[in-house]
Order: structure tokens, then C-alpha cells, then sequence
């Protein structure tokens, strides 16, 4: 489907058609963004699909996708542009080599110039606006959301040997954080807002339908249903529907049509990642492989 997004039905309809499912909150922050032209941060707990978001958005839209992954250190170098200092060394020596001489100006113009994921967003200069994913930005340090600031308000990046880029096209923003520090509230007041819950066990079934189609209905329903009773336990990392998937396609590989308790255990690794999470679902099994009730 092409052409510009009239709502936030058509958006949903759109990413439906790659496979991503959205209920109506997301589907209309999404909508929105694109409508007001404007950042949109997404957070929720691991393995909601917040990233998925991202990039089944750019395919829904047929447009480019670009990708900042966060993490503690990360500088405007990596992130916004960097000087060729090679390039810079070679037009030195060049200059030597002719006698001339080059004055700084000479040396700090586009021509040395590399783009990193935020600048080549800002100058994409085809037909459809590109989408930016700025991934798990609460990973990266107070000190790189300052250098976000000027881009999310104004799709501009100034560089000070050049001047400022601002984008013909506003690219389409979307950040996410999975809430392990607080973020700047100057940078939460430049996004539009929406927290992603997990799937209600419906549209959790219907993901993993999609996934692993060559999984049994029987098999779909009760780890859909398994998995959203193993969230309720106390875990250090509750498992997200890319969990659910990959368990399902494991029970697949051993045969299974539906969930019975040693297979469970065979194949914990998908959605328990820490030895105290096998402990403690192994231990809430009953006989048959159900959750009992551990609230008493």
C-alpha cells in the first residue's frame, strides 16, 4: 500500500499487512507522528516489540531505515557525524607536496564530512522520509540526550565549522527505552508518548500464528496462554512475545502439538534465561506441566 497515511486505521492496516500487530493506542501514536511530523518515544518492558515497531514501520511505508543503537559512552562522533581526519591528513600532505597552504576553513567542509545515522537522516534527500530508529536511548549517558535535543525539536543538527543541516523532509523519529534510568524531561516534552503493554493473549496467539504458522493450533493456544501465566511470577526477565516465538518454534523442532510438561522442560532455555527464572517455573509446574497457583 502506498500514498500518504490518512489515519490511524490506515496505519494499523498497513502494518498488518507486514505482520505487526498494534492495538489502537500504538497504532494511533504511530499515526501521529507521522501526521505531526514529531519524535515519538515508545517505552515498555523488554520484548514487547518496541524495536520491531520501528522497522515494520519503515516497511509498511516502503521507506528507508536507519539505526542508532544506544549505549553508555556513546558520542556525537558515532552518532551525529564525525571529520575524515585521513582524508583531512591526505589534503595536507597534497598541499605540502604543491607548496600551498591550507587555512582550517579548507579542511572542515562536506567534502570531509561523514555522516552518521542522525546527519544521513537529516539529509536523506529521496522521495519518502526516512525512519530513524534511536534504540534504548535510556542506555546512553544524561550528557548524548543534550546532543539530541537540537535534532528532536527542530530536525537540525548545527556543526560548528559549517553550519546548520535541517531536514527538507522531517524523518520519522522513533526512540525507545526500556525505563532503566530516568530520562531528561526536556527530551520527553520534544515526543509524542506511548507505553507498550504486552499482548493480550488473543493478539499474543495471532503473533505467534504468523511466526511459526506450521505450529498446531493446540500448541499456539496454551503457550500464548503459558507464557502470560509465567509472567506473573517473580522472574528477573519475564519472557517477551520474541521469547514466545522462538519456544514455540522450538516445540515445533521436537514435534510437539501441544504443551505437556516434559517437553516443557526440555525446552526452557527460550523463555527462562536465568538459572533462579528455571528454577522458580520448573518449581511452579504441576504433573501435567500446568502453573499452579503460587499467590498463596
Amino acid at each position: 500500500m502506498t500514498g500518504p497515511v490518512t489515519d490511524a486505521a490506515d496505519i494499523r492496516r498497513r502494518l498488518d499487512e507486514v505482520d505487526y500487530l498494534v492495538d489502537d493506542g500504538l497504532a494511533a501514536a504511530l499515526y501521529f507522528a507521522l501526521a505531526l511530523g514529531q519524535p515519538v518515544l515508545l517505552e515498555g518492558e523488554p520484548g514487547v516489540g518496541k524495536t520491531t515497531a520501528a522497522k515494520a514501520l519503515a516497511r509498511a511505508l516502503d521507506a528507508p531505515f536507519l539505526r542508532l543503537q544506544c549505549y553508555e559512552g556513546l558520542t556525537a562522533s558515532e552518532a551525529l557525524y564525525e571529520w575524515n581526519y585521513q582524508r583531512q591528513l591526505l589534503a595536507i600532505r597534497l598541499a605540502e607536496s604543491r607548496q600551498e597552504k591550507l587555512a582550517d576553513a579548507d579542511l572542515f567542509t562536506e567534502e570531509f564530512l561523514q555522516e552518521r545515522p542522525i546527519l544521513r537522516a537529516i539529509r536523506h534527500d529521496g522521495p519518502v522520509a526516512p525512519v530513524l530508529l534511536i534504540d534504548e536511548i535510556d542506555r546512553a549517558d544524561d550528557e548524548f540526550e543534550a546532543l539530541l535535543f537540537e535534532f528532536l525539536g527542530e530536525a537540525a543538527i548545527t556543526i560548528p565549522e559549517i553550519g546548520t543541516f535541517t531536514a527538507a523532509r522531517r524523518p520519522v523519529v522513533v526512540l525507545t527505552s526500556n525505563r532503566s534510568r530516568d530520562l531528561h524531561d526536556a527530551l520527553r516534552r520534544r515526543c509524542l508518548y506511548h507505553w507498550i503493554d504486552f499482548p493480550d493473549p488473543q493478539r499474543a496467539a495471532e503473533i505467534v500464528r504468523r511466526s511459526v504458522p506450521s505450529a498446531a493450533e493446540p500448541l499456539i493456544r496454551s503457550t500464548t496462554d503459558f507464557v502470560g501465566q509465567v509472567r506473573r511470577l517473580d522472574l528477573d526477565k519475564p519472557p517477551g512475545m520474541a521469547e514466545a516465538i522462538d519456544w514455540v518454534s522450538a516445540l515445533c523442532t521436537l514435534g510437539a502439538s501441544e504443551l505437556v510438561r516434559a517437553d516443557i522442560v526440555t525446552t526452557l532455555g527460550a523463555i527462562a534465561k536465568t538459572p533462579d527464572d528455571r528454577t522458580t517455573i520448573v518449581g511452579s509446574l504441576d504433573e501435567q506441566g500446568r502453573l499452579r497457583d503460587m499467590s498463596g
